[in-house]
């Protein structure tokens, strides 16, 4: 496998993850990581990227379909939103730094941009919490832990 296409695939893969498709960058990291000849820390750094911009997306989903809230088809019930905007009001951007768990994290992202958090704070806190969930997985995966 060409270190380009190593790399492609696994940014590719941690965009998709990040963003609101039900996808996982995880298997192509460690896979690379125990298989492929690309260094730890390059793999961590396209990933860390793939998997922030894609949670910029999911910012700007936010901001955009904010807009159509009160359509009928909006995807989520006035209820769920509002409890959403609760908790995120709770805890402020510093849930963001949960933005790399499962299941909680995407939405965070979205509900971030739905509250208009300032973009750099936004982007700051979530490249923090992306980069250091795939450097506890490299030195996890490498025996260092």
């Amino acid at each position: 496998m060409t270190s380009l296409t190593a790399y492609g695939g696994l940014f590719a893969a941690a965009l998709g993850a990040a963003s609101i498709l039900p996808m996982q960058s995880e298997p192509v990291f460690v896979a690379l990581l125990l298989f492929g000849d690309q260094p730890a820390w390059a793999l961590v750094l396209v990933a860390s990227v793939g998997n922030t911009l894609g949670s910029c997306l999911n910012w700007l989903l936010g901001r955009w379909i904010e807009h159509y809230r009160d359509r009928r088809w909006f995807p989520v019930k006035p209820e769920q939103l509002a409890k959403a905007e609760a908790w995120y009001r709770r805890w402020g951007k510093w849930s963001l730094l949960l933005s790399w768990a499962p299941i909680i994290g995407d939405p965070l992202t979205v509900i971030a941009g739905v509250l208009r958090e300032d973009f750099w704070v936004f982007l700051a806190l979530v490249a923090i919490a992306k980069t250091g969930r795939y450097v506890a997985l490299a030195l996890v995966t490498l025996g260092f832990f």
